[in-house]
């Protein structure tokens, strides 16, 4: 594990930022009660917690349900700002559905045929497959779509795809290279390669979300394990990664934390309690 920088010695945070995946929730898509507990006492501290996922706002709620949120979340690689207490998209980008077809066909003319999904934009946008797509976390709800044309049927938010034997990073490599500025290319957890639209990313919606709580970059403590969380570590004043993280994300985080499994975040909020590095930015 790294050891923590002198920065994070002697800065207070009264943001935290988490993904979820991989990173506050456990395999199981479950909440522990040390980190239930460990963001409870940030909040009574002063501090506010944003959620910031790939996940589109429909499959965060129940989450947020569980952590007693009422506030903001930034969903979908950061194309949504969602409010959760009045079930309302503040803000939202969408990805323009011709562009994501043309875009496509370039990764498909480069490695052969890949499987799509598309997530919907909207509070109550579904999540669509096209046949031979699998779904990386079996938990999270999908509507099977007979064709691939059915998947432009409604405003999206991203695309994800999946191939047969690239793996990951191989797929998400070659999509950078020929997608260009189509759409953003990511890559958010096993299983997962996603477009979504030219230039957004977590780092774009957890600006804006600071901005409407009226918090900085400076006083941003961040969590995150795979690639698509490095703008969010860009952009926040101290990033950690989780210990099962992708080295991607590890090379430029300032913490190496324990997995998701083991209370990463939570081991972490704990020191900063201790320290007296977690409180209001009143």
């Amino acid at each position: 594990m790294a050891a923590p920088t002198a920065y994070a010695a002697r800065t207070s945070y009264s943001l935290i930022a988490t993904d979820l995946d991989g990173t506050l929730l456990r395999g199981d898509d479950t909440l522990s009660d040390r980190s239930l507990d460990a963001l409870a006492r940030a909040g009574r501290a002063g501090a506010r917690h944003l959620v910031v996922t790939g996940r589109p706002a429909p499959r965060v709620r129940p989450l947020l349900d569980d952590l007693g949120g009422t506030g903001l979340a930034v969903c979908g690689q950061g194309a949504q700002l969602y409010d959760a207490a009045a079930d309302r998209l503040l803000w939202s980008v969408t990805l323009d559905r011709e562009l994501a077809e043309t875009a496509l066909g370039k990764i498909e003319a480069e490695v052969g045929q890949v499987y799509a999904a598309v997530d919907q934009d909207g509070v109550d946008g579904l999540t669509l497959i096209e046949p031979g797509y699998l779904m990386p976390h079996p938990t999270l709800p999908a509507v099977r779509v007979e064709r691939r044309d059915d998947l432009w049927c409604e405003p999206i938010s991203k695309v994800l795809l999946r191939h047969c034997t690239l793996s990951d990073d191989e797929l998400a490599a070659t999509a950078r290279g020929v997608v260009g500025s189509l759409a953003t290319v990511t890559m958010s957890g096993p299983g997962t390669v996603e477009l979504q639209p030219c230039g957004i990313t977590k780092a774009t919606g957890l600006a804006l979300a600071a901005e409407h709580l009226g918090l900085s970059p400076a006083g941003t403590l961040a969590f995150g394990d795979m690639p698509n969380d490095i703008p969010m570590f860009d952009w926040a004043a101290y990033g950690v990664a989780m210990a099962n993280a992708h080295p991607e994300l590890k090379a430029v985080a300032d913490e190496v934390t324990l997995s998701n499994e083991d209370d990463g975040i939570a081991v972490v909020l704990e020191r900063l309690l201790a320290a007296d590095r977690i409180r209001s930015a009143a």
